[in-house]
């Protein structure tokens, strides 16, 4: 797995939309966002709300040109998903993965970016980078927590141990090292029967999701359980569940419950309420890399 070359003081990035628009007025607070950290960047059309194509932040031909582009384009060093949303998975017919594998580049972003991730890791074969973004949390100004992290994985410095804040629990013990995958659960769970499926086989399963019933995460994690994706994996790093509730909490499962049922049956490693996700303060975490777990210890490294 290739890892692309970090970004340096005064790089220019791309940034696009491949999913949902951007509102209006955000989109000049992201701008400046970008530039507090010392990037130039680069707006493509997909960004500009004149442009949104229905709840897309532009047409689907569009919003893949964008990415194709600034992979192609030599002059620019990075590619920035300035915001997720939903519709990168219509994106992956049009794209010309052969080139963007010729031309990798940093390329962050998270949510329904998931699905670029997988895309990328497996068939391009590049490291990529689950970080906040611009016009969802930069342009807000981030906690000291977050900024460390987003920059460690702007400037090339996102190795060895990421220390997690309190909070993290262990579900099941035991150590695993592999390479690290996954994202937002709704997003790996529509990978299933696509060319693009996501392969966890002898890899570190990274899952996190947001405004889903508890029954929904059940029946997502009950359907990767069924693919054979958690007996496939190493080990299994469970991120935020952000406004996860149940629709009847007088009858239903805890999400706990749901856990326990569901995915630890497979007898991985599982480290669970990592600060990861829908959520600040936040990690960013190098997709593609291999990493290290000790769920009883609550340890994470990412391995050089």
């Amino acid at each position: 797995m290739l890892t692309p070359s970090s970004l340096y003081p005064g790089a220019r990035v791309a940034l696009v939309a491949p999913a949902s628009a951007v509102p209006e007025e955000r989109l000049q607070p992201s701008i400046d966002a970008v530039k507090a950290f010392n990037l130039e960047p680069v707006v493509f059309p997909s960004c500009y709300y004149v442009n949104r194509h229905g709840y897309f932040a532009a047409d689907d031909a569009q919003r893949a040109k964008d990415i194709q582009d600034a992979f192609a384009d030599t002059d620019i060093q990075g590619v920035v998903c300035i915001r997720g949303g939903y519709g990168a998975n219509r994106l992956l017919p049009l794209l010309n993965l052969r080139d963007i594998a010729r031309h990798p580049k940093f390329f962050a972003g998270y949510s329904d970016v998931t699905a670029l991730h997988i895309a990328f890791n497996q068939c391009c074969r590049f490291v990529t980078y689950h970080t906040p973004m611009p016009s969802t949390e930069w342009y807000q100004g981030l906690d000291k927590y977050t900024a460390t992290y987003l920059r460690r994985a702007l400037f090339g410095a996102l190795t060895g141990p990421m220390p997690l804040l309190p909070g993290a629990e262990t579900l099941s013990p035991g150590m695993a090292r592999g390479v690290l995958c996954g994202g937002n659960l709704s997003l790996v769970r529509d990978s299933l029967g696509t060319p693009w499926e996501i392969n966890t086989r002898g890899k570190i399963l990274f899952l996190e999701d947001i405004d889903e019933k508890t029954y929904r995460i059940d029946g997502m994690l009950t359907q990767l359980r069924n693919a054979g994706k958690f007996d496939d994996c190493a080990g299994i790093l469970l991120g935020a569940w952000t406004n996860c509730v149940p629709e009847h909490p007088e009858r239903t499962l805890t999400l706990e419950e749901i856990l326990r049922e569901v995915v630890l049956p497979a007898g991985k490693p599982v480290l669970s309420a990592l600060p990861a996700g829908h959520v600040l303060p936040t990690l960013s975490l190098p997709m593609g890399a291999v990493v290290a777990m000790d769920a009883e210890a609550k340890t994470l490294e990412v391995c050089v």
